[in-house]
């Protein structure tokens, strides 16, 4: 039996316990995390799964992704000029990325579901839709509130100064 052969038998004896509910429905953060940390623990892989050696191997993946895309141009959503096998190669890529995120942010102790969410509340401050929508200016180029109405600013500044009696 080849090496690629004796290999995709030993992929196919994965153990069915650890692949339970991985037809995607329902599938958290948080279970692929135990997932992810299972599958190393079985194979002792913990003494390799540092920080760094992790980065490393994400940085790895997301070469591996990039090169799907490397010489195609801008390509449509969906994909529809694609085959169905380069459709499964970027699903797998994706997959390992994913993957990889997921396990070094549990070695480093970060719950990245509550990360991600902080991260969306911190770029949604950062990048106003009132200043934003519909361009794709990074938030250093972006005009701020202040910039694009300093008119409007000013009147209300002398609206709330000028009336000194507190009335309405």
């Amino acid at each position: 039996m080849s090496n690629t052969r004796a290999a995709a038998a030993a992929a196919a004896s994965v153990n069915r316990e650890e692949m339970k509910g991985a037809s995607g429905e329902g599938l958290t953060l948080e279970k692929l995390k135990e997932k992810m940390a299972f599958f190393a623990k079985e194979r002792d892989w913990d003494q390799f799964h540092s920080p760094r050696n992790l980065l490393l191997a994400l940085v790895g993946e997301v070469g591996e992704l990039s090169e799907i895309f490397q010489w195609k141009g801008e390509v449509p959503r969906g994909l529809p000029d694609w085959e169905e096998e380069e459709k499964l190669h970027l699903g797998e890529e994706l997959s390992d990325v994913l993957l990889y995120l997921v396990r070094l942010s549990d070695i480093c102790g970060i719950d990245l579901s509550k990360a991600a969410l902080r991260k969306i509340e911190l770029n949604a401050i950062k990048y106003p839709i009132s200043l934003c929508k519909g361009s794709s200016q990074k938030n250093n180029q972006i005009k701020t509130i202040s910039e694009t109405a300093p008119a409007r600013d000013a009147a209300a500044t002398n609206a709330t100064t000028s009336n000194d009696n507190g009335g309405v």
